[in-house]
């Protein structure tokens, strides 16, 4: 049984925490809790595991439903820290840890929504075909990561990107990228860690000659060099 598993062994109803934003495994995402409902579910996950579920949904492009759908697919949320205001308020850091599913509400009398859930992880797949993807797109990543710390200026440590596993590295290169909702959604929900890995190869593939070139034509302009290059974005 993996970590992530251990954490939520036993947990079947999870407080649900529904949001216009999609959060993954190993992200960490900050939020500012000031609704009562959600106030009261911090203390009550504060007795047990400190852990509720991100569901992705927003109200602006939900016309008819006023809650995420049964069958949707979200992220377990862990808090890490929790600063308590004088008003009652907190600011708490959460992380990812693992995905479930919806599969029915429970009524339970609380002020926030509890879902009978399911916990996931990405099926295995032969590491004929994940290992050779998860290195070009690790080394793809790591060229995106140098390119923009030149565009920055250079300033401070090009930051050490660790050449995790195939599942999770697939997950940090993801959250590393500011993509649309929907499209990080569909690559939350996917169960193949080749699928998934393969639809990033394409974006960095896509965006790599670019910021190279980017860094490049800006290292120029700051030695006071010329280029005729045009970049179209």
């Amino acid at each position: 049984m993996s970590e992530a598993l251990e954490k939520v062994s036993g947990i079947k109803h999870l407080p649900l925490f529904p949001l216009p934003l999609v959060l993954l495994p190993n992200e960490l995402l900050p939020l500012h809790i000031f609704e009562p409902r959600y106030r009261q579910m911090l203390k009550d996950i504060g007795l047990e595991k400190n852990l509720f579920g991100v569901s992705y949904f927003d109200p602006q492009n939900e016309i008819l439903a006023k809650k995420p759908e049964t069958g949707t697919v979200g992220c377990v949320a862990e808090v890490r820290e929790n600063q308590l205001l004088p008003d009652g308020r907190s600011n708490i850091l959460t992380i990812g840890v693992i995905r479930y599913r919806l599969i029915d509400y429970i009524e339970a009398g609380e002020p926030y929504l509890i879902g009978d859930v399911e916990f996931f992880e990405d099926f295995d797949e032969e590491a004929e075909l994940l290992n050779p993807l998860a290195d070009e797109v690790y080394l793809l990543f790591k060229r995106i990561a140098k390119a923009a710390h030149k565009l920055g200026g250079e300033r401070g440590t090009l930051p050490d990107v660790p050449q995790s596993e195939p599942q999770a590295l697939s997950f940090l290169v993801t959250a590393a990228f500011n993509l649309e909702p929907d499209l990080k959604y569909k690559l939350l929900e996917t169960r193949s860690t080749v699928e998934r890995l393969q639809q990033l190869r394409e974006i960095l593939v896509q965006a790599v000659g670019k910021m190279e070139e980017s860094a490049e034509i800006n290292k120029i302009a700051k030695t006071n060099g010329h280029s005729n290059k045009k970049i179209e974005l």
